[in-house]
């Protein structure tokens, strides 16, 4: 099993918690967790990962685990913070992978740095909000909707918030139990995080990014029953994004999407290397 280097990155807002794979690898993958979460990599995907020759970077976002909190900050802030780790690293380009809210920074990354970010790839994917639409098939919304009201309607509402199960379908249930039982282990140190708050304060407010200026190619993956993000996030972003793949999975919730995490890894490997041999003329 791959083991990975934690480490504090000094920044000028605060510090960064990193976690690093090591090695050169055949190519280097930033993960872009979800809300609320740690940022360490994926643990059904090392496998894989190492099969494939991929080295694993990520990190706290701020507010989790041991990065400092940095109120006010967007999802384009995702940009500055991944350029931050990936040069402390010796990384020059890389490809950016997410699930749910971590799609939309992984996304963000890609707009914003079109000469690092090789190819991009999201799981259920949160959209820029754009009005009343982007609540509808949600079961619960009121989580983000406190977020519309603002800091304090949104602190209020979290220190009453109870879990509401109807957000996730028998399938979601049936991961968390199995295949990414893994989750629990990010989950639970996450819950009551600052970061929590900051992290639905981005989702409702400018991106500072445009998703429709990603030149990289990009896979998006949504569960035709999510029931937490609904799949109209993706289909949206897929209608606005030129080199979009839109992959819906019937019968897959929230969390069951990423069954299809290793399809997806798979294809970023596939992309960075077309554009790998693009870059040195091979055929």
């Amino acid at each position: 099993m791959t083991a990975f280097a934690e480490h504090d990155l000094t920044l000028p807002g605060g510090r960064l918690r990193v976690y690093d794979s090591g090695g050169p690898g055949r190519l280097t993958v930033l993960w872009h967790h979800g809300t609320p979460n740690l940022g360490a990599p994926p643990g059904p995907l090392l496998p894989l990962g190492e099969e494939l020759g991929i080295r694993w970077i990520s990190y706290d976002r701020p507010g989790y685990g041991g990065s400092t909190p940095v109120p006010g900050r967007t999802v384009g802030d995702a940009a500055g913070y991944a350029t931050a780790v990936a040069d402390a690293l010796g990384v020059g380009r890389f490809a950016v992978l997410g699930h749910s809210g971590g799609s939309s920074h992984a996304l963000a990354c890609a707009a914003l740095l079109p000469d690092r970010v090789l190819a991009a790839a999201g799981l259920a994917a949160v959209a820029p909000f754009h009005g009343e639409d982007w609540f509808a098939g949600m079961t619960d919304p009121g989580a983000l909707r406190a977020a519309v009201a603002g800091r304090a309607a949104k602190e209020a509402y979290e220190a009453a918030a109870e879990f509401d199960p109807a957000v996730f379908t028998d399938a979601d249930f049936a991961v968390l139990k199995g295949s990414w039982s893994w989750l629990d282990s990010v989950v639970q140190p996450a819950l009551g995080a600052v970061g929590l708050i900051d992290d639905d304060l981005a989702y409702v407010a400018p991106w500072g990014a445009d998703p429709a200026a990603i030149t990289a190619p990009l896979l998006l993956v949504h569960g035709e029953d999510d029931r937490m993000v609904p799949a109209a996030h993706s289909r949206w972003l897929a209608a606005r994004c030129p080199r979009a793949e839109l992959r819906l999975t019937p019968g897959d919730g929230h969390l069951s999407v990423l069954d299809h995490a290793a399809a997806a890894l798979t294809w970023l490997a596939d992309q960075a290397s077309s554009a790998s041999d693009a870059t040195t003329g091979a055929t």
